[in-house]
């Protein structure tokens, strides 16, 4: 039975501060919603960076941070740069059921063989009831969650600064990338392309743009 897991974001849960809403409880900065946290509040023992078949994209409309939420698709070309969090399965259950908007619980556990088996589970029609294993990590599963859709079955939307800001943030702080790859990245994910520059991205972080 597996104990322990790599919590695989993408999106704003990428920065740690961020994520311990999640797990600790409580308001992230810039948010409009209050999460009731783990049962289990240890933070993460390891967060690393980690890049992943696929694409990110914007869609939907987030009543957190207004804006398009981040979605990932692991069938689409491209790759996605992401940070993998080590907790253990009962919080992954308990982040993926905030994310859900339930109360974490014993009833929101989640049995985790058919996603480690086929690579992907679908638990519900809502925004992040797909559970996706695209790989392991010293020798324990990588594991996220998503739409049931793809990016071309739904209509993309910009994200909102805030948001934004925590998702590039938290790439940044992964060490594995600097301000120009995380800038350029995101500017170019369907939904923040045509909205949102690589300096305007790099301006959230609060760096220097570098050449045009």
């Amino acid at each position: 039975m597996t104990t322990e897991v790599w919590y695989t974001s993408y999106g704003s849960n990428t920065h740690v501060d961020r994520l311990a809403h999640y797990i600790v409880g409580g308001t992230p900065p810039g948010a409009l919603r209050t999460y009731p946290g783990c049962r289990d509040r240890r933070l993460p023992t390891a967060s690393v960076p980690v890049e992943l078949n696929g694409a990110l994209y914007f869609a939907t409309e987030s009543p957190v941070w207004t804006g398009g939420r981040a979605f990932y698709d692991p069938d689409a070309e491209g790759r996605v740069l992401a940070r993998a969090h080590r907790v253990t399965a009962e919080q992954f259950a308990d982040i993926a059921a905030q994310e859900m908007y339930r109360e974490p619980g014993p009833d929101t556990a989640l049995d985790l063989t058919e996603v480690l088996r086929d690579g992907r589970a679908v638990l519900g029609e809502g925004r992040y009831e797909t559970l996706v294993h695209p790989g392991t990590l010293d020798g324990l599963p990588l594991l996220t969650f998503t739409a049931p859709w793809h990016l071309a079955d739904v209509a993309w939307n910009a994200p909102s600064a805030d948001y934004l800001r925590f998702l590039a943030a938290g790439l940044l702080a992964a060490g594995a990338w600097d301000a120009d790859t995380v800038a350029a990245y995101l500017a170019a994910c369907p939904g923040a392309a045509g909205h949102w520059t690589e300096r305007g991205i790099r301006d959230l972080l609060g760096s220097r743009p570098g050449p045009s």
